[in-house]
């Protein structure tokens, strides 16, 4: 009985340090992405419908590149047993990019875009080894519930971040103290990640090298057992095709929420900020529901829920005329936004093969990287090149029924983010028709068979 409830409380102790990392983890996302630095470079960096496309082309890039080095940076850790180390890393190297992006300022383009796609590998990276811990701090059958509570708890921790920048964007006028909460940001992120970093024990041990062998030598050995193993695995690698298709819109809207309120409003950077702190607090409702929803039900059931959800708040972001209805259609994205992200997360945990988490989490990772490079590169040509578009046709430059909204960005550039609504739709859906497809069941079945490593 003792050693149940020391066990228990153990087991406690390591998920509040995994927890405690996706609070700096999400203060990151909610500053740097949402709120703050995308909407500074598109409109004060570069200017115009020009940072739109420079903008997603940096999103593009770290993406590419996470995607590139995942897969293998993921087998050596799981062969050596440091995950932990690797994602010290990563963090590092978000956490220390962010920080100098106080510099950035206005005509600062090149520097802008080289120190954050350096932060943003470090964030992408960084969360293939954070989530390949999953399986160390839940078991199977509580995963979808102990993933949903990680990305709440962390969205609270976001929401935390936030309301300290908006009180001292209202307080303080000046770009520099929007520069200044890129900083705050950093350091707010390193001291949540700490905890973690310093006290987290891995169960994995260090496997010996045979002779002849090095890390790198194994790591491409394990990577071509591990592409065939998956090609074994068939409803994995049809989830792998959904989840590629379907994150792509995703994250779109994720990247360039900021940039359509702005251009297509006016927002300014206090209400851009309230508007994100809106998205957190109600992301943080649908990642506890779809946690709940994941573990009672199944997790293919949650994700057809939550796109079904992001697909409607999606087509209301494209017909929305409104300062009011903007702000609605964004506490829905946000029930479904985190929902989404966190139930995807938890099914590669539960279709990993016992031992290889970080393996498999790293083809995930190419896959979610892989559609992100694409994606933010859609989105930008789309918007950039359909209000160069309008422009050319002058005053009679029109798109269905869409009139010019007073107070914001001009008609052509107006325009071409409506445009660039449309392909988050089709990745959406088209990616909730093959999910459709999956056999949930047969999957977490497969992965109960022990599969051998090379």
């Amino acid at each position: 009985m003792q050693s149940s409830l020391t066990d228990e409380k153990q087991n406690s102790k390591r998920r509040w340090l995994w927890y405690l990392y996706d609070v700096g983890n999400s203060a990151y996302a909610a500053v740097v992405i949402l709120a703050i630095y995308a909407a500074y470079f598109k409109g004060h960096v570069v200017g115009g419908a020009e940072g739109t496309r420079l903008w997603g082309l940096s999103v593009g890039i770290a993406m590419l590149v996470v995607a590139v080095i995942s897969p293998v940076l993921g087998v050596i850790a799981d062969h050596t047993g440091q995950k932990k180390r690797f994602l010290t890393y990563f963090t590092a190297l978000s956490v220390g990019s962010t920080a100098l992006l106080f510099f950035v300022q206005k005509g600062d383009i090149l520097l802008g875009m080289v120190l954050f796609i350096l932060a943003e590998i470090g964030y992408r990276g960084g969360q293939v080894f954070y989530n390949s811990l999953l399986p160390e701090v839940a078991d199977q059958d509580e995963i979808g519930r102990v993933s949903g509570n990680g990305w709440a708890i962390g969205l609270m921790g976001g929401i935390v971040c936030l309301l300290i920048v908006l009180a001292l964007v209202t307080l303080i006028e000046g770009t520099w103290i929007v520069r200044l909460s890129l900083v705050i940001t950093a350091v707010y992120f390193a001291i949540f990640a700490a905890p973690l970093l310093l006290r987290f024990q891995e169960r994995g041990g260090d496997k010996k090298l045979q002779p002849g062998e090095n890390v790198f030598s194994v790591a491409f050995k394990k990577l071509r057992h591990t592409v065939k193993t998956v090609r074994d695995h068939k409803e994995f690698v049809r989830y792998m095709i959904a989840f590629l298709i379907y994150n792509d819109g995703i994250l779109m809207a994720i990247n360039f929420a900021a940039i359509f309120g702005a251009v297509m409003f006016g927002l300014d950077q206090q209400q851009i900020i309230i508007f994100m702190i809106l998205i957190q607090f109600t992301s943080v409702i649908g990642a506890y529901a779809s946690g709940w929803i994941a573990d009672k039900r199944s997790g293919k059931e949650s994700l057809v829920i939550f796109l079904l959800l992001m697909i409607g708040a999606i087509v209301g972001l494209f017909v929305v005329d409104t300062v009011p209805g903007f702000y609605i259609i964004g506490g829905v994205a946000g029930l479904a936004l985190s929902s989404v992200q966190a139930v995807s997360r938890a099914m590669v945990s539960a279709l990993s093969p016992p031992g290889r988490s970080a393996e498999f989490f790293g083809f995930f990772a190419v896959a979610g990287r892989t559609s992100s490079f694409i994606g933010p590169t859609i989105y930008g040509i789309v918007a950039a090149e359909a209000a160069i578009f309008f422009e050319a046709q002058g005053e009679s430059a029109s798109f269905l029924w869409f009139e010019l909204l007073e107070g914001a960005a001009p008609y052509a550039e107006q325009l071409g983010q409506r445009v660039a609504i449309l392909p988050v739709i089709l990745f959406l859906v088209v990616g909730l028709i093959i999910l459709l497809q999956v056999d949930e069941k047969a999957a977490r079945k497969q992965v109960t068979v022990s599969v051998p490593s090379p």
